[in-house]
């Protein structure tokens, strides 16, 4: 463990695809803190580095779990995390940029900076019963969370960020 500041990953899931994605980026990671939306606290956001937020997509937006960290963590971090990193990753069913461009949205309030690509997981599913179904994502794209994981970890501990 080095003595820069540690990536915080936060996740929701409610079909098991984020929270795949964001215990893959921690792999990744290393170090990585892994926090469920549920649990963040506004010091788990001050405490660390920089961020990368892992949510669903439920019906066209960031999923109300995540969006409920946001509420309750925005006013107590506003104006005391400016500048730290964060990247994003959106499991959805189809199309995942609605609740991209919230996150994002939220990020410029509190003046973070976007230092990787937004990833978007589109599971497909389409019918009532594959949305509810338990999510496998492919391999390839948990590839992808862990070197995300990797890569905003080594730029944390780097001072790149």
């Amino acid at each position: 463990m080095t003595d820069a500041p540690h990536l915080l990953i936060v996740w929701h899931s409610r079909t098991g695809g984020s929270e795949a994605l964001a215990r893959a980026a921690a792999e990744g990671a290393g170090d990585a803190k892994l926090v469920a939306a549920a649990d963040v606290t506004p010091g788990d956001l001050l405490a660390a580095g920089g961020y990368l937020f892992v949510a669903p997509e439920n019906l066209a937006a960031l999923s109300g779990a995540m969006k409920e960290m946001f509420d309750l963590c925005y006013y107590p971090c506003l104006g005391r995390i400016e500048g730290r990193p964060y990247a994003t990753i959106i499991c959805a069913g189809s199309d995942g940029e609605n609740a991209q461009r919230q996150v994002d949205r939220i990020a410029t309030g509190w003046r973070l900076k976007r230092v990787a690509d937004p990833v978007i997981v589109n599971t497909a599913a389409q019918t009532p019963e594959a949305i509810l179904a338990p999510k496998a994502i492919a391999e390839s794209r948990l590839a992808e969370a862990r070197g995300l994981g990797a890569a905003l970890a080594e730029g944390l501990a780097a001072g790149i960020f």
